[in-house]
């Protein structure tokens, strides 16, 4: 039995849909899985904002957020990420607080410096600029969420003057807010500044998984450098998964998937990013950070990932890909929800118990019963009749 009860699952929905699927259709898909996991009881689903590149195609997660909200009941809803060089900071926190309201707190932002260049490229932002202005935006948007006075800042690319909202958040403390960490430290510097969580996109990385622990003290430092604290319980790890019935049969629906990935995106398209290997396939299964197979193999899985963060974290994140077809993906999630999902949330515990209470109990409890069946054949003037009748057999009560 898992030991991190009380560990959430979501995903992680960039997304990724090769060019030349029908974007509409994609788009319908993506809402379709979101309502899926929500009925299976996952946690939380992470939207992407991209503007390039021809894959990743929301443009607006808010947009996107909004819609989900009204399919779904009980799942958590983010930005995964907000690139804030690309917005007014006064923009992000006022739709924020919106969708806080109108989801009745299932809303959840998460921010960035922008993923892609050729985005920050089109709306005239330099590359080495962009953490900087992640870092000034967020500090005015947290300014801003916690409404103590009028906020007036001035940067090379903003203003705010006396600025406020109009709305408080309607979540009591304000809903949650991380910042995605992936190939550098900045990410976890960053949310420690602020007082934030943690998207640790990094652990689904080659070689990321080995970082995480280092990352996470150097967000506590940070933290405590700035007189801000961090919870391990806001940290999510995202990693790449697919689940089967078999070891075997997972590799099979996958392999032929994730190399068009990685080869016509990853490699073609974006010229290979950093941290990015030519078989992350089976770099990432020996590395802890893909995790492709059986119910039990993901499970053991997960556990191997959480111990690189020396200590545990809140959520683990599943990065959603096209790599098996359409019926294999949502049959992935739902093996996963039925198998692995309550080894680590102590839902088995009880029910676990009780069948062992009844198994080794079962003579003194059961027992009595052989005799009353025999006894309501008795009193009836009746015979037993010989598929029922009782004997001791090694010490058992037999039918």
């Amino acid at each position: 039995m898992a030991t991190h009860e009380g560990l959430r699952f979501g995903i992680f929905l960039a997304p990724f849909h090769r060019v030349g699927d029908n974007p509409t259709l994609s788009l319908n898909r993506d809402l379709e899985l979101i309502q899926w996991l929500d009925h299976l009881g996952y946690d939380e689903a992470w939207i992407g904002e991209h503007h390039s590149a021809g894959w990743e195609i929301i443009a607006s997660p808010e947009i996107f957020i909004g819609v989900a909200a009204e399919r779904t009941r009980s799942i958590m809803l983010g930005s995964g990420v907000t690139s804030l060089p690309y917005h007014h900071p006064l923009m992000v926190a006022q739709r924020f607080v919106q969708l806080d309201h109108m989801t009745r707190g299932r809303a959840m932002l998460g921010v960035g410096p922008g993923a892609l260049v050729s985005d920050a490229y089109m709306m005239g932002i330099e590359a080495d600029a962009q953490r900087r202005m992640m870092d000034e935006s967020l500090g005015a948007i947290m300014a801003l969420l916690a409404g103590q006075e009028p906020v007036s800042l001035k940067t090379d690319w903003f203003e705010l003057r006396e600025a406020r909202l109009h709305l408080k958040p309607w979540t009591k403390g304000g809903f949650p807010i991380a910042v995605a960490s992936a190939t550098t430290p900045a990410g976890a510097l960053a949310a420690g500044k602020h007082g934030v969580g943690m998207l640790s996109l990094g652990a689904g990385l080659p070689g990321g998984s080995a970082k995480l622990a280092d990352y996470w003290r150097m967000c506590e430092a940070e933290a405590a450098k700035y007189g801000k604290s961090v919870r391990r319980d806001d940290w999510r790890l995202v990693v790449n998964m697919h689940c089967a019935e078999t070891d075997e049969e997972a590799m099979a629906q996958v392999r032929a998937g994730e190399r068009v990935e990685t080869l016509s995106y990853f490699s073609e398209t974006l010229g290979r990013p950093p941290m990015r290997s030519e078989n992350p396939l089976a770099e990432g299964l020996a590395a802890g950070s893909t995790l492709v197979g059986s119910p039990e193999t993901i499970a053991k899985g997960i556990e191997r990932l959480l111990g690189f963060t020396g200590g545990g974290a809140g959520a683990v994140l599943f990065r959603s890909h096209e790599w098996a077809n359409r019926k294999n993906t949502l049959e992935s999630y739902e093996l996963f929800a039925r198998w692995v999902m309550p080894r680590f949330q102590g839902s088995l515990d009880a029910p676990t118990d009780s069948r062992e209470w009844c198994s080794d109990n079962r003579m003194g409890i059961f027992g009595p019963q052989m005799g009353a069946i025999r006894k309501a054949f008795t009193d009836a003037g009746q015979e037993v009749p010989d598929h029922m009748r009782l004997k001791l057999h090694t010490g058992k009560v037999e039918v």
